[in-house]
């Protein structure tokens, strides 16, 4: 895929589907590839395959080849495939010509988390990954710290079709957006639904899901209205989607994937626990709190279920 059709594609939604275990813990290639088939049935425009939704910190490297496998099988065509990287340099080098063989469409670097990166340093991690990968490169900034000469470097790479902006140093990105290159990358909210109308505001496009697993509807929507310039639509969405994300930070975001895992499973998929160190299982209040939620948005025909689903989630214990 050319970059420019992946930039393309990053102005709309980039979600990012759960990772599915068996019954022994082990990665389920076949249920993962049916969330990734759901998330592209939807409309989903990109898609992120083991992204931080996808527990890409508690796959190994073998493990994440079997997500970008699943995801490539799922989506069959439907939408670009990011496959995401990471881990030391080398390791990644690796992971971004292992996708290209796969047929993934771009890959995207998770930031390093090495306790000693410098903010010079882990833009030369992006970049000297940009020069290994045969394809484009999406740059996940989480860390603070940066200055607006080192995000430009980044933006005007000619292999980085985007950066996914993941902090909420709002200063740092609108006076970074006008110092790049128009034709650069792709500024993109990575913070989803909940502050891509800030973001939107301040000049990125699109925004990363990982609501996409269960209600593509309501992330569409938003995206829609943000398109349209109607922030009064996007916001309202936005406040309906606030109960959900506001549970997903739970424990310093401990039970981020958790709630996701848990919507999914009562949508008809079971997908199994979250890996430790995340939180495995919700407990029974959180449960049941979640539940209600989802069952007024189905009500509305907001929720992507199976025709054929049973209630397969477990509280925790």
């Amino acid at each position: 895929m050319s970059i420019a059709i992946m930039r393309k594609a990053l102005t709309g939604v980039s979600g990012v589907p759960v990772t599915a275990y068996d019954g022994s813990g082990e990665v389920d290639p076949r249920i993962t590839a049916k969330v990734y088939e759901r998330v592209a049935a939807a409309g989903i425009h990109n898609i992120v395959a083991a992204g931080n939704t996808g527990e890409f910190y508690a796959l190994t490297p073998e493990e994440i080849r079997i997500v970008h496998e699943a995801a490539v099988s799922g989506v069959d065509g439907k939408a670009p495939v990011t496959a995401a990287i990471g881990r030391s340099l080398r390791e990644a080098v690796g992971m971004a010509k292992d996708a290209a063989r796969i047929g993934a469409s771009a890959v995207m670097s998770h930031q390093p988390v090495d306790p000693f990166a410098a903010p010079s340093a882990q833009i030369d991690y992006f970049c000297n990954l940009a020069d290994a990968s045969a394809l484009p490169l999406v740059a996940y900034v989480r860390a603070e710290g940066f200055s607006v000469a080192e995000i430009v470097r980044l933006a005007n790479h000619g292999n980085i079709a985007g950066i996914k902006f993941a902090t909420t140093d709002l200063m740092l990105l609108s006076r970074a957006i006008p110092a790049a290159d128009p034709a650069g990358a792709l500024f993109v909210c990575g913070l989803a639904e909940s502050w891509a109308p800030t973001f939107t505001a301040a000049g990125a496009r699109g925004f990363t899901s990982g609501l996409v697993n269960v209600a593509p509807k309501l992330s569409l929507a938003v995206h829609d209205a943000l398109e349209n310039g109607d922030f009064a639509a996007a916001r309202a969405i936005v406040n309906k989607l606030e109960p959900f994300e506001r549970m997903r930070t739970k424990f310093r975001n401990g039970a981020n994937v958790t709630v996701v895992k848990e919507a999914v499973s009562y949508s008809g998929l079971d997908v199994g626990p979250v890996r430790v160190p995340g939180l495995p299982l919700l407990d029974q209040h959180d449960r049941e709190e979640l539940h209600r939620l989802l069952r007024s948005w189905e009500a509305e025909g907001n929720v992507q279920t199976d025709p054929n689903r049973q209630e397969t989630s477990k509280a925790a214990v």
